[in-house]
C-alpha cells in the first residue's frame, strides 16, 4: 500500500516523504522505502547514520544496476 500511494502521488508530480519510527528501527523498511521512490525520510537522530548508510547503499545498488542495463 505504501508502494501504491507513492507511484500515484509521483504520477501527479507529488513528492512524498514520511515521518515515523519504522524507518529509524527498521533499516529493511528504509530499504523498502527508498526502493519504491521515497523522495525523504525522516529518522530519529541516534539512528541518522545507520539508516543514511542504509539507504546509500541501496541508491549505489540501483546506480550500478541502471548502468549495467544500458
Amino acid at each position: 500500500m505504501v508502494r501504491r500511494v507513492i507511484e500515484a502521488a509521483h504520477r501527479h508530480r507529488c513528492k512524498v516523504g514520511l515521518c515515523g519510527q519504522a524507518p529509524s528501527d527498521d533499516p529493511s523498511f528504509a530499504e523498502f522505502l527508498v526502493d519504491s521512490g521515497i523522495d525523504a525520510i525522516s529518522v530519529t537522530p541516534d539512528s541518522f547514520v545507520n539508516v543514511k548508510r542504509q539507504v546509500a547503499a541501496v541508491e549505489d545498488r540501483e546506480t550500478e544496476g541502471s548502468a549495467a542495463a544500458s
